[in-house]
């Protein structure tokens, strides 16, 4: 039996404690917040429980279906046909459908067809490693041509990314464009799940077996340091003193590890380190009235400073009509000066926007409104990044590690967290 210390308790730390548990395995999990469920951790907003940050469910999310199967949650997960919307220069389009991309004005016919034939051929690319290397922004303007790049991405990339927005892997974009491209019902409805209760549902039943199967989550304890001694794991550190353990495995953002793990090796150090993350602030606004029909909004617009706006209501209604919730996240490196304004700000900004989304909008439809932040939200996985990405197993033996830089080229979801906290055991357990 091995003694294990698993840092985070969000769906990865979590899985990966299961899974070495089932092994037999010893298993202590430290959070450095009050509750389980980094990102996906859920919150009281205004007398309603709801995550801090958005989560969606796709078709082709086989990791997750089985675990709720093992769960005994399959009856929690829902499904509903969403619509897209796009917001472009002023006016609010349906998005979505072959009709809404026929009817768009502000592209040609022959634009439309290539548009259309580059979302067809990425829906069926299952080897990633070519596009690895290539740009994302060549890659998509080769296919559907610079007018229709401008009209349809630039925006979005520069909202998302600033100065990083041209140096983008083709795989990264590539695999969000499948993964949405295949969770539709058929050609004219795209169906997306949510969980009835949300994501808490889910881990709270994780959080129940692990402390079953004798697993430890002990909330409120950061972890100081990791110590080792001649190149192997001895234990952690944390504010109540040294506790021993054969490994420890990290799930919290690797831009901590050099700092908190000095016995690895320097080299290794720089290597993590080149690792660049861009955090988000993601206001979340609760309304008496819907904005749109849209559960999923895009928006190219010069008045407008946010890439998008997720009307979560319109994929899971919740408690139904005169609470709709609205997400909208600005991603930004610590360099833009509107990381430094306040919670009160954004939210303000956000708002000024809706009268321009929807004119009939007006400010008694505000009910409550909150902003969360965090410091490490989207990895920047530039062109060649699966081999900039250092290895799950680290050069200093008994420790191991991941975080959402791991699901690349796959998009940020709580089936990709389960999918790396399983890999993460079975590296850590040999």
């Amino acid at each position: 039996m091995t003694n294990f210390a698993i840092i985070g308790s969000g769906p990865m730390g979590l899985m990966a404690a299961l899974e070495l548990l089932k092994q037999g395995h010893k298993v202590d999990i430290y959070e450095r917040d009050d509750r389980i469920g980094g990102m996906s951790a859920d919150f009281d907003f205004d007398g309603l429980r709801i995550e801090r940050y958005y989560h969606f469910i796709c078709k082709t999310d086989y990791p997750l279906f089985k675990l709720l199967d093992e769960m005994k949650l399959s009856d929690r997960l829902h499904w509903t046909d969403t619509k897209m919307g796009y917001y472009y220069e002023g006016k609010l389009h349906k998005w979505g459908t072959p009709f809404a991309l026929l009817g768009f004005p502000h592209l040609g016919l022959i634009d439309k067809v290539r548009y259309a034939l580059h979302v067809m051929h990425t829906k069926g690319i299952k080897d990633w490693a070519a596009l690895d290397k290539e740009n994302a922004r060549d890659w998509i303007t080769r296919w559907i041509g610079p007018k229709a790049y401008k009209v349809m991405w630039e925006k979005a990339f520069a909202l998302k990314f600033f100065e990083y927005q041209n140096k983008l892997s083709a795989s990264w974009i590539g695999t969000r464009i499948k993964r949405v491209a295949l969770s539709r019902r058929n050609l004219f409805n795209e169906s997306m799940g949510y969980l009835d209760g949300g994501s808490a549902v889910l881990l709270e039943r994780m959080a129940a077996e692990v402390k079953r199967l004798g697993g430890n989550i002990l909330l409120g304890q950061p972890i100081d340091e990791v110590t080792s001694e001649g190149g192997k794991v001895t234990g952690i550190r944390t504010p109540g003193g040294h506790t021993a353990c054969d490994k420890v495995v990290s799930t919290a953002p690797i831009q901590y590890v050099p700092r908190l793990v000095p016995g690895l090796p320097q080299a290794f150090a720089d290597q993590v380190a080149a690792i660049e993350n861009i955090p988000v602030a993601c206001v979340i606004l609760k309304l008496s009235q819907p904005v749109s029909e849209n559960f999923w909004m895009n928006i190219s617009d010069d008045r407008i400073a946010i890439p998008g706006l997720i009307e979560y209501s319109n994929l899971n209604p919740g408690r139904g009509p005169g609470e709709h919730i609205v997400y909208a996240p600005y991603y930004m490196p610590k360099t833009h000066p509107k990381w430094q304004w306040t919670n009160q700000q954004l939210i303000d900004e956000v708002i000024s926007y809706l009268p321009m989304i929807n004119p009939a909008f007006k400010p008694e439809w505000i009910r409550a409104t909150h902003c969360h932040r965090y410091e490490f939200a989207q990895t920047i996985c530039p062109p060649g990044f699966q081999d900039m990405l250092p290895p799950m197993k680290t050069p200093l033996e008994g420790f191991y590690m991941a975080d959402t830089a791991y699901y690349y080229p796959e998009d940020r979801s709580i089936n990709e967290s389960l999918a790396v906290g399983t890999r993460l055991a079975e590296m850590a357990s040999v």
